[in-house]
């Protein structure tokens, strides 16, 4: 298994810029993607980004697409999302998440951490 800590989340003005971290321990050798998801008060959890682990290929939703960069160390196993021009509509828990090879869905989930953007 996988145990990933969330960290960067915070208060920001619109605007502004945050960059989330995300830290994975443990069977970090069978990592294919990592991604980051949101969700907001009265809706459903999204993709925010992916990116695969070994080729670096990296995807966005089309709403934080420009804005919003996907990164990785692997290294350091830690993946981290850049938040750029934040819009109080990107208000949410953000939670990374990881998958393993054989695996079509993320099974891992780190916490969360919340982002909060004013106005």
């Amino acid at each position: 298994q996988v145990q990933l800590v969330e960290s960067g989340g915070g208060l920001v003005q619109a605007g502004g810029s945050l960059r989330l971290s995300c830290a994975a321990s443990g069977r970090t050798f069978s990592i294919n993607a990592m991604g980051w998801f949101r969700q907001a008060p009265g809706k459903e959890r999204e993709l925010v980004s992916g990116i695969n682990w070994r080729g670096g290929s990296t995807s966005y939703a089309d709403s934080v697409k420009g804005r919003f960069t996907i990164s990785r160390d692997n290294a350091k196993n830690t993946v981290y999302l850049q938040m750029n021009s934040l819009k109080p509509e990107d208000t949410a828990v953000y939670y990374c998440a990881a998958g393993y090879f054989g695996t079509p869905q993320y099974d891992y989930w780190g916490q969360g951490t919340q982002v909060t953007v004013s106005s």
